[in-house]
C-alpha cells in the first residue's frame, strides 16, 4: 500500500509506503506528475529499497572517500615523497598550482550576478582579515603540527619555518575550504550524488601526496579537519539546500572558483594571498546573490 501526499510550499511528493515493510517509510522524491508516482508505489517491492536506500538513507560516501585520499595522499608522500628527485617535487607543485588555479576559472565562470559576487569576496576578506581569521587558522595549524611533528618530525630543512606554516595553512583552506568540496558536500547530502566530491578526491590524493613529500606526515592529519568540516556540512545540507536557487548556487561555485585561483598562486609561489582570510566570503555569497536578485534588480 502506497499513500501520496503532496506538499506545495516545497513542490515535491512525500509517498508513505505500508504492507511489504514492516514499518511506515516516507521517501520525499523529486516533482513528477501524481500518475508517475502512483505508478511507482505499485511496481515490484524490489524497487523499494533502493528508493528508500538512494532518498531516505543517504551515507556521506563522498566526504569519506575525499577524506581518505587526502590521508593515503600524505601517508604515501611522508613515507616515499623523499625520494622523488626535489625537480619532481617542485615542478608538480608548480603544476598543482595551477590546476587549483584552472577549477578556480572554471568556476568563475559560472557566475550569474557579479556584483554580488565581487561584493562578497570584498567584504568576506576584510571580516576576514579584521578578526584575523588567518592567525586564527594559522594557530589552528600549529596546534596540530605539534603532536604530529613529535611523532614525525619534518625532515624538510630546507624549507624555514615560516614557509613550512605558510604551505600547511595554504593546503589546510585548499582541502577543508574549497568552494568545490564545500558544494560537493552540499550536493552529496541532499541528493546522494557523490560526483563533485570523488572527483575532487583524485586530485586531493596527488596533491596530498607530494605535499606530503615536502610536509611529512602532518598532510595526512588534515584528513582530520576536513572530514569533520564536510560532514557538518553534509548533515546541514537538507536543511540549506532547499533555500537556494541555482543562481545562489552558480555564484557560490564562482567565490569558491575566487579562493582556488588564489590558492593556486599561493601554491605556485607566484602570490601570497590572504586565503584562509577570504573564507567568510563563502559564508556570505549566497545571502548577497539573494539579496541582489530579490531587492536591488527590481529597482535597477
Amino acid at each position: 500500500m502506497c499513500v501520496l501526499q503532496y506538499f506545495p510550499d516545497s513542490n515535491t511528493w512525500t509517498a508513505e509506503f505500508f504492507g511489504s515493510v514492516k514499518a511506515s517509510l516516507f521517501v520525499t522524491v523529486e516533482p513528477v506528475t501524481s500518475a508517475v508516482l502512483t505508478g511507482l508505489c505499485f511496481k515490484t517491492k524490489f524497487v523499494l529499497p533502493d528508493i528508500i536506500e538512494s532518498r531516505g538513507m543517504n551515507m556521506p560516501i563522498g566526504v569519506i572517500i575525499n577524506a581518505l585520499s587526502v590521508a593515503a595522499g600524505g601517508v604515501i608522500g611522508a613515507l616515499f615523497g623523499h625520494k622523488l628527485p626535489a625537480k619532481i617535487n617542485s615542478e608538480l607543485t608548480k603544476i598543482f598550482g595551477v590546476c587549483s588555479m584552472g577549477m578556480g576559472v572554471s568556476s568563475i565562470g559560472l557566475m550569474k550576478n557579479m556584483p554580488a559576487v565581487i561584493f562578497a569576496v570584498i567584504i568576506g576578506t576584510a571580516f576576514g582579515l579584521a578578526v584575523n581569521l588567518g592567525g586564527i587558522i594559522n594557530g589552528g595549524a600549529t596546534c596540530m603540527e605539534k603532536p604530529v611533528g613529535k611523532l614525525f618530525p619534518n625532515k624538510n630543512k630546507s624549507m624555514s619555518r615560516e614557509e613550512y606554516m605558510s604551505m600547511l595553512v595554504t593546503i589546510i583552506v585548499l582541502f577543508c575550504a574549497s568552494g568545490t568540496g564545500i558544494y560537493g558536500s552540499l550536493d552529496s547530502g541532499m541528493s546522494g550524488d557523490h560526483t563533485i566530491l570523488i572527483s575532487k578526491s583524485i586530485l586531493d590524493f596527488f596533491t596530498a601526496m607530494i605535499f606530503g613529500g615536502t610536509l611529512g606526515m602532518v598532510v595526512a592529519a588534515v584528513a582530520i579537519p576536513q572530514c569533520v568540516i564536510f560532514l557538518i556540512i553534509f548533515a546541514a545540507a537538507k536543511f540549506i539546500f532547499p533555500l537556494t536557487t541555482p543562481d545562489m548556487i552558480a555564484d557560490f561555485k564562482a567565490c569558491g572558483g575566487f579562493l582556488l585561483l588564489a590558492t593556486g598562486f599561493r601554491i605556485a609561489k607566484i602570490h601570497d594571498f590572504p586565503v584562509a582570510d577570504m573564507i567568510p566570503a563563502m559564508v556570505l555569497v549566497m545571502p548577497v546573490s539573494w539579496f541582489w536578485v530579490n531587492m536591488i534588480v527590481p529597482m535597477l
